[in-house]
């Protein structure tokens, strides 16, 4: 596929392979972004800016809405490509097509919403006769850099608010995934967004990066990724509004009051989709001393259960991981946290790209399967004795974006609610649940700001603060 750049569909002599993780097939070719391209993207983005800065609210809406009946139409193409281009099963490539349609219908409807408030300017000292009105205005441009494993729905998280809030995006979608990004690039301009509202520039973030995130002609910046990228785009960014969606090493607490089978069930669901490849999957679970053992006896079938191999396959439950590298990476993890005493309970073989969904048992809280970012299809378990004890080990960790706990105890489910630091907190499920419309967001060094679309568009606009002096 080509690129989009100011305006025209563009090809480059220099091309990166997109290949399917199971079989390492080349699927298609993208161009590679350099430096003049990045110029042409931004020039084209000031233009676009002002011309969607006239498009009125309904405008937008309207656009947005045909954008959304038009993905609906190809959901089944937009799944088969997610799950061809970025490994996970074809059952989750059509939810996230079907979530994605519900995203920018939500940005949609956010587009008419845009609003301010009064002000009551005669509240204060000497503000009689004085009559005070916010308005929100576009930011103008804005940089989308979106993550390889949802590879349309957080693409339409970051480039649907954009441009519901009248912005223009420069969107540099995962170099692994930009099959799905470039397909709604074309559905955006099918739908009506002016021709320079967007631009879509594939290659390496190393390479082209830099150059957008410290460009001043950007004033927001939304990004999805590692939290060592996230702090390197937030020193190199200066003064620009920056949201920051970033890692996680997400905990679930299992009472001693906790129905096990639903537990373990939850933990089958939420630790392995996507082959763990989900910044609020389940990695941790801290589960009670009196119930530890029945715990890891009802959790080991269910994972055993999950059948492994082709993601199009219709019965497979977990595919492969996106690069074979990466699959390297989480056996090395679960080798060194066996070596320095952790108990295999299953899995821990891998094939190529596939791992296999594997449980840890008796990790301590210092191991690096615990205390960093797994990113793969293994849960560590640890035991605790009271809830004082569980929610400091949940709370240890740099990370904050979700947790979940179980128990049928008010008590301890509110002072968990209360108590554990993550921006998502989940009560009788585990971590790994979104609505795409509710914020979004984490503590800590799990990032900064808010994504679904009503909070999304407020972190990309501008309020503004109108004072009109009346003479009577």
């Amino acid at each position: 596929m080509k690129m989009y750049v100011a305006g025209q569909w563009t090809d480059k002599p220099n091309t990166i392979e997109v290949r399917n993780p199971y079989d390492n097939a080349v699927l298609d070719t993208v161009p590679r972004a350099d430096k003049g391209d990045v110029e042409r993207a931004l020039q084209s983005a000031e233009r676009g800016a002002k011309a969607m800065a006239k498009l009125s609210g309904y405008d937008r809406w309207k656009i947005l809405r045909k954008a959304a009946e038009l993905m609906a139409a190809r959901q089944e193409d937009l799944a088969q490509t997610i799950s061809k281009e970025e490994g996970k099963i074809i059952a989750e490539g059509r939810l996230e097509a079907n979530r994605a349609v519900e995203t920018i219908m939500g940005s949609a409807e956010e587009a008419k919403r845009l609003h301010g408030e009064t002000v009551p300017l005669d509240g204060a000292p000497g503000g009689a006769g004085k009559f005070g009105v916010t308005i929100r205005v576009p930011c103008g441009v804005v940089v989308a850099i979106s993550p390889f494993n949802f590879p349309l729905n957080l693409v339409c998280h970051k480039v649907g608010p954009a441009l519901a809030g009248g912005n223009a995006a420069v969107l540099k979608p995962a170099t692994d995934t930009p099959l799905s990004a470039l397909k709604l690039t074309e559905i955006l301009l099918e739908a009506g967004v002016p021709p320079e509202g967007i631009n879509t520039l594939t290659g390496s973030g190393g390479e082209i990066g830099d150059l957008l995130v410290t460009d001043r002609r950007v004033r927001k910046i939304t990004f999805t990724g590692s939290r060592d990228v996230g702090e390197r785009i937030c020193k190199q960014a200066g003064l620009k509004r920056v949201t920051m969606e970033l890692g996680s090493n997400a905990p679930v607490i299992v009472m001693p009051d906790a129905a096990l089978d639903k537990v373990a069930a939850a933990v089958a669901a939420t630790g392995y989709a996507n082959a763990g490849q989900v910044c609020i999957s389940t990695q941790r679970v801290l589960a009670a001393g009196k119930v530890y053992g029945d715990f890891l006896d009802a959790l080991r079938p269910k994972v055993q259960a999950l059948k492994i191999g082709n993601q199009l396959d219709e019965t497979v439950k977990v595919g492969p991981m996106v690069r074979e590298r990466e699959a390297v990476r989480v056996d090395e993890w679960v080798k060194e946290a066996v070596a320095s005493g952790a108990r295999l309970v299953t899995g821990g073989k891998r094939q190529g790209a596939f791992y296999e969904p594997t449980i840890v048992a008796d990790v301590k809280p210092e191991m690096r399967i615990s205390c960093d970012e797994l990113f793969g299809p293994a849960v560590a378990v640890t035991p605790f004795s009271d809830i004082d004890e569980a929610i400091a080990l949940a709370n240890d960790s740099n990370y904050g974006l979700a947790a979940g706990i179980f128990t049928e105890n008010l008590e301890w489910a509110w002072k968990f609610a209360r108590e554990v630091q993550s921006g998502n907190l989940h009560i009788n499920w585990g971590p790994q649940w979104r609505a795409d419309l509710m914020p979004y967001g984490g503590l800590k060094e799990s990032g900064f700001g808010k994504e679904g679309p009503r909070y999304a568009i407020e972190e990309m606009t501008e309020l503004k603060m109108v004072v009109f002096h009346l003479s009577s």
